[in-house]
């Protein structure tokens, strides 16, 4: 199993995936999951990326193979952009570029707005600037089981074209999430504030939104009037999670991006 010792006491699970060609010297991506997901949640983008660059994904602390952590453990912003910081001066000797969705946004704009010198571009797929408000999550967690909260939240996230079955395999990944993990997942990320980080990020940065009701104006004009080097991608999706629901046209969105901003 591919771990890297982050820590005597912590072994973090990652996966690379490079089919570029074995004379070539692809640029380093960096993908960053969000809640309740692992380095799975890109299964689909794979195909798209790895033949013109090199792909690292990585489980988060708490998440997949890198194991659960206690209900009292304390993540912080500042952890998450520490652990990132290990992965990318570890694989690549020159800055990377870091793709995320959902709330694995927090740390990926905390990174580059503290880090810049490891950070080429950032590629946000729905992720938010506000904290999610999480009102009765836990509670539903801890009473009806992870995977009926999942599944209780999966149509909004994933919008109405995905089939049962794609439904059905999404409750799968993220139901497998440890309980401990997510109660105290949630006491980070509802307290977290990104906006502070906006300003201070310098390198070009992809925004993915859809037509979700979840995905506001109000959002949209945060990023435009706080990120000064924005572009932005609309994918088609009733949903909040493109990157999942819409992996095909989010990568290739992604593709286009990191194309006109590579090495």
């Amino acid at each position: 199993m591919p771990y890297l010792k982050l820590q005597p006491d912590f072994k973090l699970f990652y996966k690379i995936d490079d089919y570029t060609d074995p004379w070539s010297e692809p640029e380093t991506v960096l993908f960053i999951h969000g809640a309740n997901e692992s380095i799975d949640a890109w299964r689909a983008w794979v195909p798209h990326m790895s033949r013109r660059y090199r792909m690292i994904r990585i489980d988060l602390r708490g998440f997949g193979q890198s194991g659960p952590v206690p209900s009292d453990f304390k993540f912080t912003t500042e952890m998450f952009v520490d652990d990132m910081v290990r992965v990318i001066t570890h694989f690549s000797k020159e800055p990377v570029h870091v793709v995320t969705a959902k709330s694995g946004g927090i740390s990926v704009i905390a990174l580059a707005a503290r880090r810049p010198d490891l950070v080429r571009t950032i590629t946000l797929a729905c992720a938010s600037v506000y904290a999610p408000k999480a009102e009765g999550w836990v509670e539903h967690m801890e009473q009806g089981g992870m995977r009926s909260w999942v599944r209780s939240t999966m149509r909004k996230r994933l919008g109405t074209k995905l089939p049962e079955r794609g439904i059905d395999w999404w409750v799968d990944l993220m139901g497998s999430t440890p309980l401990s993990t997510m109660q105290a997942y949630f006491k980070w990320v509802t307290q977290t504030n990104v906006m502070p980080d906006l300003p201070n990020i310098q390198c070009p940065t992809l925004f993915i939104t859809t037509d979700s009701p979840n995905r506001t104006q109000a959002e949209l004009d945060t990023y435009k009037a706080n990120v000064k080097n924005l572009e932005t991608a609309q994918i088609a999706s009733d949903g909040y999670h493109a990157s999942g629901s819409d992996p095909d046209a989010t990568a290739r969105a992604t593709l286009e991006f990191l194309g006109r901003h590579g090495r």
